[in-house]
């Protein structure tokens, strides 16, 4: 293979592309949420927990597209902090469930302003019906029919 088609494969990548991004702006939403002790992964997780009652380890994996191990492994300083629990179903041995504490609830809110700062930036150098499009089209991207983290 040429270099320039090895590069314009490579820039043909959807994969790669979408990780640059995805890496870009985390970096940045991150860094916002530095003076919160919470990285962005950390505070997506918070987020979808507020308001629920207890969910399972494999529904929360699913509602953020996630593998159930990587999320284990990012639950884990969140439970060291006490900002969630981990705890065995009552209903059913095998299943973990993961819940939000008062201290995870409270770091959660302390960080909302910090995020829509960074969102409200985003949105007016990208454009916020452009940045509302890339969120559908992103949606519709976890439609297409893979299914990534099937064993």
């Amino acid at each position: 293979m040429a270099l320039t088609e090895a590069a314009d494969a490579v820039d043909a990548c959807n994969s790669l592309a979408l990780r640059k991004a995805a890496r870009y702006l985390s970096a940045a939403y991150d860094k916002a949420l530095a003076p919160t002790g919470l990285r962005t992964t950390q505070f997506s997780i918070l987020r979808h927990l507020s308001g629920r009652e207890a969910i399972t380890i494999t529904a929360l994996a699913d509602l953020i597209a996630m593998d159930r191990t990587t999320l284990a492994t990012n639950l884990k300083p969140l439970a060291r902090e006490n900002l969630v629990t981990v705890e065995t179903s009552s209903t059913d041995r095998r299943a973990r469930v993961v819940s939000i504490t008062p201290d995870g609830h409270s770091r959660m809110e302390a960080a909302l302003p910090y995020w829509d700062t960074v969102q409200a930036q985003f949105e007016e150098k990208f454009g916020a019906d452009r940045a509302a499009r890339l969120r559908t089209t992103l949606e519709e991207v976890l439609e297409t029919g893979f299914d990534p983290w099937a064993e």
